[in-house]
């Protein structure tokens, strides 16, 4: 019942950290396909928006870290594990319902079906935007980076949150 609950309340904050972070588009770019990458880096009207490949990797190094440490203090202190292979185990389990749930409801259903995400200029490229391989690639992907974090979850828990 206890996974049930953390799921639903992480796939909540998932989803308002997603919603927040859409308002402006142009700043998620690299989440987007790469044939809509190119043309909106082609378009005059965002060639002063465009975030640089630094700043994703920035992004993602600092969401990792904060992933690392929230989780860390989740499984340890309201699920009581203590253990490396309790925290990796229940975490890995915990990010794939959460990236299965980010692949499915936030992407595939939700972005590329809501015209609000479509850049000014791209419209024709509905195909592209409707690319679902892409984010089951994304999925698959996010399960790799969870092995990482999850173990320096579990490193946490084993070592650092006795």
């Amino acid at each position: 019942m206890l996974l049930v609950i953390e799921s639903i309340v992480l796939c909540l904050i998932f989803t308002l950290m997603v919603y927040i972070m859409s308002r402006k588009p142009i700043k998620t770019l690299y989440n987007y396909p790469p044939k809509i990458q190119e043309r909106v880096k082609e378009l005059d009207e965002y060639k002063d928006q465009i975030p640089t490949q630094e700043n994703k990797i920035v992004a993602k190094c600092i969401a990792s870290v904060l992933f690392v440490i929230i989780l860390s203090l989740i499984l340890r202190f309201v699920n009581g594990y203590t253990t490396f292979a309790e925290g990796f185990g229940y975490g890995f389990l915990l990010w794939t319902i959460i990236n299965a749930y980010d692949a499915i409801v936030l992407d595939i259903i939700w972005f590329c079906h809501d015209p609000y995400f479509v850049f000014k200029g791209t419209e024709d490229m509905v195909k592209e935007y409707r690319d679902y391989w892409f984010h089951i690639k994304g999925f698959f992907i996010g399960e790799a980076l969870a092995l990482v974090v999850c173990a320096m979850a579990g490193l946490v828990i084993q070592f650092v949150l006795p």
